[in-house]
Parts: structure tokens; sequence; C-alpha cells
């Protein structure tokens, strides 16, 4: 197994899942920003330009965070990273593609690359007050789903590593204040030997 990933990029939360899961698996590093050189390990698996890409031992290329978080959690059922529950594994997949798909594609793809969004830049400062409407309406989201329960599923799953990347660039990378128990499932996270691993892998502040 191989995973493909830039440091402190949504590919962490896929790092976390294989540190999870304790079998052999290859990290490979690329840079998403120095050019073709540097992420050249990237470009030639997967034309999407994307991390985390995961490649298989039989050579298949995975894409896509939702999708690669269940594959691996289904192909490694020891690991308990898929409720058991059927109501549960809903919420959890929800919750992941929420995570995914709005907090991070919407909400701070608005404050790391505002370009993307608006090409000029006078309109940058608006394009990233969006952002952080769309981040902190996200993580009240989060909240309510959360609860009082450690976990987003009720057990520990693959959703809380989408969960997790998000909290760690709101509270760590950008000085934002967490909802409580966002911040405690944060520190919960952190806590895992597993997080652990996967940052100082990474070279990451915990």
């Amino acid at each position: 197994m191989k995973l493909i990933y830039a440091p402190g990029a949504c590919s962490m939360g896929i790092h976390v899942v294989l540190e999870e899961i304790g079998k052999p698996f290859d990290a490979v590093r690329v840079s998403l920003r120095d050019g073709p050189e540097a992420r050249a390990a990237l470009d030639s698996v997967n034309p999407k330009g994307k991390v985390p890409t995961v490649v298989t031992d039989a050579g298949r290329v995975v894409t896509e965070f939702p999708v690669i978080a269940h594959y691996l959690a289904e192909a490694n059922e020891g690991a308990h990273l898929v409720p058991a529950d059927a109501d549960a594994r809903l919420r959890a997949a929800e919750a992941m593609d929420y995570c995914v798909a709005t907090i991070h594609m919407q909400g701070f793809s608005r404050l790391f690359r505002p370009s993307n969004f608006a090409p000029s830049e006078a309109d940058h400062e608006a394009v990233k007050t969006q952002g952080r409407k769309l981040i902190d309406k996200g993580f009240e989201v989060m909240s309510a789903t959360l609860g009082q329960q450690d976990w987003v599923a009720g057990t520990y799953s693959v959703a809380d590593t989408a969960l997790f990347y998000v909290e760690y660039w709101g509270a760590k990378r950008m000085g934002m204040t967490l909802p409580a128990n966002l911040q405690a499932h944060l520190d919960r996270m952190l806590a895992r030997p597993a997080v652990q691993r996967m940052l100082a892998a990474e070279g990451l502040a915990a």
C-alpha cells in the first residue's frame, strides 16, 4: 500500500486511517507548491493531481478522501473504523462528506486559495470572508452532530479523521476558536497514538 500525501493537507486524515489500521505502508511525500518535479510522484499516477492518493498492493489507484477512507475501513474490518450499526454508518458517511465537501472545499479553500474563486485580487478579501462564514456554519453543524458524544457516529470511525483535519486547520493553522465539544474532540484525536505518529511523520505540531 502506498499513500501519496502533502504535509498538513487533507491527506493527513487518510494518513491517520492507515496508522490506525497498523499495516505497513509506504508514505510518499509531495509538495503541491514547488513545481512539477516536486509533485511528480503524484501526477504520474493521479491525473487529478490531488492528495490523498492511495495505490493498492495490486496497483489500483484510489482517489477522493471519502472513497479512500471507506475503501481502507472496509478492507480492514479488524480495525473497526466503520460503525457496526447501519444508521451510525449513514451518520458517519454524512459527516465525512460534509467535512470534506463543505467545510474544506467551500470554506477553507476560499481562505487558502481565494484566487480560485475570484480572479481579481480586489475581491479576495470578500472571498475569504465568505469562506470564514461557511467554516463557522460548518463547525456549528458538526458541533450539533457530535453533541456530547466522544465520536461522530458514537464509536470511533473514519468520519472522525475527516472532522479532525478541518478542526486541526481551524485551531492549529488559523488560530480559530472551536466550539467546546469540537475542541474536546480535537484534543482526543491529538491524544491518539495513530495521530501522534502521523504528526511526527509529517513534521507537524500537536
